[in-house]
């Protein structure tokens, strides 16, 4: 797994409240005291910021723009994963069983599920 990955994960750990993260002193300790909903928002903020990044991009804006919404987008999934006791390397194992497969195939096998 990627070492930034790594650390950002051991990081996330680290400020959940069980952990000792303090809400007053870390906006990822702050996020797991509000809650699973106020994950999923700020996702589905990061998100729509990601795809309006993009449409600028394709205008003619910086690309940096989009790497930098990806980046808060990745980071609020890793806290997401964080809160249900996933990892980064979870995603990472499962995008390299999916490497080789024709993606209309493996989400044919996901209906089947």
């Amino acid at each position: 797994m990627s070492t930034t990955l790594n650390r950002l994960a051991a990081v996330i750990e680290s400020r959940k409240p069980e952990n000792g993260g303090d809400p007053d002193k870390s906006y990822v300790a702050r996020l797991f005291a509000k809650g699973d909903d106020a994950i999923l928002k700020k996702i589905g903020e990061e998100a729509t910021e990601t795809v309006m990044a993009a449409k600028d991009v394709r205008a003619g804006a910086d690309a940096s723009k989009l790497l930098y919404e990806v980046a808060d987008l990745w980071f609020h999934s890793a806290v997401l994963l964080a809160r249900f006791g996933l990892t980064p390397e979870q995603v990472l194992d499962e995008l390299a069983r999916r490497e080789g497969l024709s993606g209309l195939d493996e989400k044919a096998a996901r209906k089947q599920d």
